[in-house]
């Protein structure tokens, strides 16, 4: 017995000293890259040119870790679906729709995100409401009575316009009209329509196009309708001013909203690779400004800005090592 004992302990440490064998060698195999996924929007957008630099710089200094790829998408609830779906595992998207997405609400109904997670807020989508400057109306309220292109049906324009004339009061009383940006600016053109909601980076092409022909006007949202609006709890409009003469014939700085462009990411990615696409994205900002002038906004300092939804964990590793709160 007392052989059979040793012969035992042998064999025990046999086994012990293989399986130590063994989790040392998997722990010092490279692993292989983990494959991002970034969904972008239409090529004429700003999305597509910020993910393509962002897949690029992420191959390039953190190739070791992540392999990156961006594709063209059909933007902000498209975006959505496809990180729902496991089509895409980062994704450029407004923050409200990542807010809608997360909760089931609008176009999310029966269909809730729960994957959906934040990385960064980039840069602002400013809520304008644009009007011939001969239409006599100045505030939200002088809106009463008339007829307003509030954008496409289903869209995240649609839902923010609706949102922001609830808290006016003046939802109910005013001629819907569902017109894209382009739509919208060609019928205030026309006169038939008398205001046209368009969130947009500024300064907005149609916008603009509109304004060399007929001279337009943007209503303010008082800070009084802001402070409803997130009393409500619609906390990812944030307060921007638009700066005078960014159209022409507007010579005056005019307080509205935004929603911010952002960076969500499925909670299924890991820890580490969430961390690094922020850490290369923040180190090297100066390679993604290239990409687009929008990326001018994509500032650390404000990364948290208007983020409605739960920071993935490597996020909030990455910002609390930063002293970044929101």
């Amino acid at each position: 017995m007392h052989g059979v004992s040793k012969i035992t302990v042998v064999a025990l440490i046999v086994v012990v000293l293989a399986a130590v064998g063994l989790v040392a060698y998997y722990l010092s195999a490279p692993r292989a890259p983990y494959s991002i996924t970034i969904y972008t929007g239409g090529t004429g957008g700003v999305y597509y040119p910020l993910g393509v630099k962002l897949a690029d710089m992420l191959n390039k200094y953190a190739g070791d870790r992540i392999r990156a790829s961006a594709s063209s998408s059909g933007a902000s609830v498209a975006n959505a679906r496809a990180l729902g779906a496991g089509d895409a595992n980062v994704v450029f998207i407004q923050n409200d729709i990542a807010y809608y997405a997360l909760h089931g609400l609008y176009m999310f109904e029966g269909s809730r995100v729960e994957k959906i997670r934040a990385l960064a807020a980039l840069y602002p989508e400013v809520v304008q409401i644009v009007v011939r400057a001969d239409s006599g109306i100045k505030s939200v309220s002088d809106l009463v009575g008339k007829r307003v292109a509030i954008g496409a049906a289903g869209s995240g324009t649609a839902v923010e316009a609706e949102i922001i004339l609830r808290a006016a009061g003046v939802w109910d009383k005013i001629t819907v009209q569902n017109l894209d940006f382009a739509q919208a600016a060609e019928a205030l053109k026309l006169g038939q329509v008398d205001a046209a909601f368009v969130v947009a980076g500024i300064p907005t092409s149609a916008v603009m196009q509109l304004a060399a022909t007929v001279p337009v006007n943007l209503v303010e949202i008082p800070d009084e309708l802001s402070t409803k609006l997130r009393e409500q709890g619609y906390l990812f409009f944030v307060p921007y001013t638009v700066p005078k003469d960014t159209y022409s014939g507007v010579d005056k700085d005019v307080r509205t909203l935004a929603v911010m462009a952002m960076l969500a990411v499925s909670s299924d990615v890991p820890e580490d690779v969430a961390y690094a696409i922020l850490k290369v994205m923040f180190d090297h900002i100066d390679e993604l400004r290239e990409a687009h002038a929008r990326a001018r906004d994509i500032r650390l300092e404000t990364a948290l800005n208007g983020v409605p939804i739960k920071l993935h964990p490597g996020a909030l590793r990455f910002y609390q090592e930063k002293g970044i709160s929101g």
